[in-house]
């Protein structure tokens, strides 16, 4: 079995991420490469708690608890 294959069965998309601050972390972490990510604050915005992170964007969780960015 090719190295690609492998790989390609590996990747996950936002959603499918648990819905806890570390597990977005790691998430964004592997995105970028290894490079860590990590949360720079979190405030509240429209009734949503937001999580400004060091990749320069920003997530909240919708309404059934997954993760998604914040336009």
């Amino acid at each position: 079995m090719s190295q690609a294959f492998v790989r390609e069965e590996d990747h996950q998309w936002l959603h499918e991420i648990p819905g806890t601050i570390s597990a977005l972390v790691s998430y964004l972490t592997r995105e970028n490469n290894g490079i860590r990510v990590y949360e720079k604050r979190k405030l509240m915005k429209d009734g949503l708690e937001v999580h400004e992170m060091s990749n320069g964007l920003s997530y909240s969780k919708d309404a059934r608890g997954k993760w998604q960015i914040n336009w």
